[in-house]
This record gives C-alpha cells, sequence and structure tokens, in this order.
C-alpha cells in the first residue's frame, strides 16, 4: 500500500508542482492565463474525484484505476505540449484523470486494511508515500537540464512540457502495475461485527452491558 500511495502521489505532484513553471517560462503565459488554467485544472480535479469515486463502486475499484490512468496517458501530448490557449482544456481533462484516480484511494485503502488497524494503515501508507514522492520537483528539475531552452534575459529556461510528459508516462505505467497486480476487495463491509478483529471486541463490550444490566436487576430486586 506504501508502494501504491507513493505512485499516486508522484501523480499528482508530478503533474501539478511544475506545471505553472512550464506554462510561464516555457510558454510565455502572464500571471492571469496561468491562474486561470490552475483553476480550471482543479475544477476537473474536484469533478475527475467525484465521479470517478463514485463510479468505482459500480464498475470495481482496480477498473477504475487502470482506466483513468490509461486514459490520462493518452491526454499527456496536449497536457504539455500545447502552446496557447486551449491548453485550459486538456489541464482541466488531465486533472480529471489525475485526481479521478485519487477519488477512488479513500475506499480502495479502507477496504484493503484490516479492521483493527484500518485508520492506522491508511493514514500511515499514505504518509509515507507522500514522503517517498517528496522528491518529484528535485527529479523533474534535474530531468529538465538535460533540455534546456535559450534563456529569457538572465532566466535560464528548460523544456519542462518533455520533461513532465516522460515523468508521468512513467508514473501511470508504474500504478497500472501496481494496481493490476494488487487486490480488491469491494464491498467489503466495515462494520465492527463484520471483522473477526472487532467482532471479538464488540461481543466482549456486549457481554459487559449484559453483565452490567443482569447486575443492576439484581440490585434493584434485593432493595424491594
Amino acid at each position: 500500500m506504501v508502494l501504491l500511495m507513493a505512485g499516486f502521489n508522484f501523480m499528482s505532484h508530478g503533474s501539478q508542482d511544475l506545471y505553472p513553471t512550464m506554462l510561464t517560462n516555457q510558454y510565455n503565459f502572464s500571471a492571469d492565463a496561468v491562474t486561470v488554467t490552475q483553476v480550471v485544472a482543479n475544477l476537473g480535479a474536484m469533478t475527475g474525484g467525484t465521479v470517478i469515486g463514485y463510479c468505482s463502486s459500480i464498475v470495481g475499484r482496480r477498473f477504475s484505476i487502470i482506466g483513468i490512468c490509461i486514459l490520462g496517458g493518452a491526454l499527456l501530448y496536449p497536457y504539455t505540449f500545447v502552446p496557447n490557449e486551449r491548453i485550459i482544456a486538456a489541464a482541466f481533462f488531465e486533472q480529471f484523470c489525475v485526481q479521478g484516480a485519487w477519488g477512488v484511494i479513500p475506499i480502495h485503502l479502507m477496504e484493503l486494511s484490516p479492521g483493527s488497524f484500518r485508520t492506522f494503515v491508511v493514514g500511515t501508507s499514505y504518509q509515507l508515500g507522500n514522503l517517498v514522492s517528496s522528491a518529484s520537483s528535485t527529479i523533474e528539475s534535474t530531468i529538465g537540464e538535460r533540455f534546456p531552452l535559450p534563456p529569457k534575459g538572465t532566466t535560464k529556461r528548460y523544456e519542462y512540457g518533455k520533461v513532465i510528459c516522460i515523468f508521468m508516462g512513467c508514473v501511470y505505467a508504474y500504478v497500472i502495475l501496481l494496481t493490476f497486480v494488487g487486490p480488491e476487495y469491494r464491498g467489503r463491509s466495515l462494520e465492527a461485527a463484520d471483522d473477526e478483529d472487532l467482532a471479538d471486541v464488540a461481543m466482549v463490550g456486549v457481554e459487559r452491558e449484559v453483565r452490567y444490566e443482569e447486575k443492576g436487576r439484581i440490585e434493584d430486586g434485593s432493595s424491594v
């Protein structure tokens, strides 16, 4: 699960962190144009997370993740190589795919985790995956140095569109492979009574309540 979350965090950060820099330095977008593009991309992210997260309950968690990653990979070229305002549409649908895959993750991790350690496993796997992916900007910047562009005055420029495309292609392939070989427990009950470990704890609590009730009835009867 940590490896899966590392892939998802790489997917998120890899598609977003250097994107404003790409728009500004490589495609000469104004600050306002960058803001509009980012807002539209985030609208796509919110829509994708909601829609794909819901659809995963119908068609399956792994199928949803793999399908939306394939679509996201197909959209990488317009997302990184369109040099004008039409890139805004590509940004919407690319982030629809990225965060659409993320929309499946909360319930998918809950279903994969053992009941007695569910919150610990989900939280820890996410944070460790995020820790691994914290190097994504550094990795992309390092790769970018291999694709220099003519400088703009004293500002160095790099072909970050190509870098993001290469990096995200690798990340998508990694996530698809890991999701394909991983398990899925769609529809698994998260109720305590349906989990062996938690059921034992629940039964102990029920037995304790029954003893308290019986003790109370005895005490009430003796006091009469």
